[in-house]
């Protein structure tokens, strides 16, 4: 990867894009740090939600945010909003065959998609906003008391700071694939997570400090979160390669086909989605759980702040059942089968002892189910080992230790990673630059 990035700067265009893509993220560094006015929220303090809010969907938005959301910042929605709103457009052209036709238009259908997605991205930014806005106001974190007709002055103005902040990083992102090295909503999104690393090497130095067993704990955490991102590695560059041969044909005087090639499919074909569907459900009820504790004892108060902890084994095995789910769920959607195998006859091609038609559609399902599994399963490991290992450190110390970075957060920046390599040797390759093609 270092060698990728040392290549593409000796290009003079791709270090002009280079250039531009960290420009773009310095700004958003800043945006990340601007207050917005009539809120007070103190930097040095645990932020909005406090140390009560772990464990909760706002962990998720803080760690997607790079911690704005916990402290109020211009960009506190971040790129949350458009990532939403991605998902939400993109189940919904399954359903609505309105939708679903637009996607197959081609370079004009998929420019009319972006447009509905930043509308949509818009609309949840305000309705975040107006939500995020009553929260900070009933924590006294507003500064001055009004008349009616001020607050709601000042009411409009936040809520419109904090939608404009996330419209404005929806657009640096798209600047970013626009003028720089691509990948811009990813780029942002890996901005904020590793703006939390810092965090991340004190919580652990914190424990250490305190002594004890914790000189094993964190050395052996350190270890196996550095293991992790060279599992994820391997995890996103397996595959299951689909032997595929083309009769010949001939046509005039050429001949075509004949060859033999292969169909490749991802084994971690849904990236983190599963997770991220899987975690932003469990964070409802204790996100709830902030507005309306409930008395202790109760079946409510024992659902929102034990079982659906983080260090609950209730917790842990919906967690894993969730992503199991939404894994299957999601290849539904990404694949068909029956339209693979249809293009595979249209192109005379087949896989070798399987018939063209209903067999090659079954043959793909029954493949897509296995790799789907296998996919999950790994997913599983990485996005669960935060929350096994702190039940082990619970075991072994009272107050027991959490892990300040998750799965989640690991599998998106290795992700993001190696995407940005790719698309680095994707545009090197373009150029046919020398020294990267030896």
């Amino acid at each position: 990867m270092f060698r990728t990035f040392v290549n593409a700067w000796k290009i003079a265009d791709l270090r002009k894009k280079i250039i531009f893509t960290a420009i773009i993220i310095l700004i958003y560094r800043i945006g990340s740090a601007l207050p917005v006015p009539f809120v007070d929220v103190q930097m040095d303090g645990y932020g909005i939600f406090g140390e009560e809010s772990a464990n909760t969907f706002v962990t998720y938005l803080s760690m997607m945010t790079g911690n704005a959301f916990n402290y109020g910042t211009l960009f506190a929605l971040s790129i949350t909003p458009y990532i939403n709103a991605s998902i939400i457009i993109q189940l919904l052209t399954v359903a609505i065959p309105a939708l679903q036709k637009l996607s197959k238009e081609g370079e004009e259908g998929r420019k009319k998609m972006n447009r509905i997605t930043r509308y949509s991205a818009i609309a949840l930014a305000l309705l975040q906003s107006v939500a995020y806005f009553f929260y900070i106001r009933s924590q006294g974190l507003l500064i001055g008391e009004y008349a009616v007709g001020w607050e709601i002055l000042r009411a409009v103005a936040v809520i419109l700071c904090y939608t404009a902040g996330s419209a404005m990083v929806m657009w640096l992102g798209e600047r970013i694939n626009e003028k720089g090295i691509g990948n811009g909503i990813s780029i942002i999104l890996f901005a904020g997570i590793v703006a939390r690393m810092p965090t991340t090497i004190y919580t652990l130095y914190q424990y250490m400090d305190k002594g004890g067993a914790y000189y094993a704990l964190v050395p052996i955490a350190a270890v196996a979160l550095i293991g992790m991102i060279f599992f994820i590695v391997w995890m996103d560059n397996a595959e299951r390669r689909i032997p595929i041969q083309y009769a010949k044909r001939v046509v005039g005087r050429k001949m075509y086909g004949g060859q033999n090639t292969h169909m490749p499919i991802k084994v971690n074909m849904c990236g983190v989605l599963p997770v991220i569907f899987a975690s932003s459900i469990l964070s409802i009820i204790p996100t709830i759980a902030m507005f309306a504790p409930g008395t202790e004892g109760s079946f409510w108060y024992k659902l929102s702040q034990v079982w659906l902890g983080q260090t609950h084994w209730v917790y842990g095995t919906i967690y894993f059942l969730f992503i199991i789910f939404f894994a299957y769920f999601y290849a539904a959607i990404q694949y068909n089968p029956i339209e693979m195998a249809d293009n595979l006859r249209k192109n005379s091609g087949s896989i070798p002892g399987i018939r063209p038609g209903n067999p090659t559609s079954t043959y793909i399902q029954k493949i897509l189910n296995r790799i789907t599994l296998i996919g999950a399963l790994l997913l599983s490991v990485v996005a669960m080992f935060p929350i096994i290992y702190s039940q082990i450190a619970g075991l072994i110390k009272e107050d027991g230790m959490n892990l300040a970075i998750g799965g989640t957060s690991i599998i998106i920046m290795v992700g993001v990673a190696l995407e940005t390599q790719k698309q680095l040797e994707s545009q090197m390759m373009m150029r046919h630059y020398k020294g990267f093609l030896d």
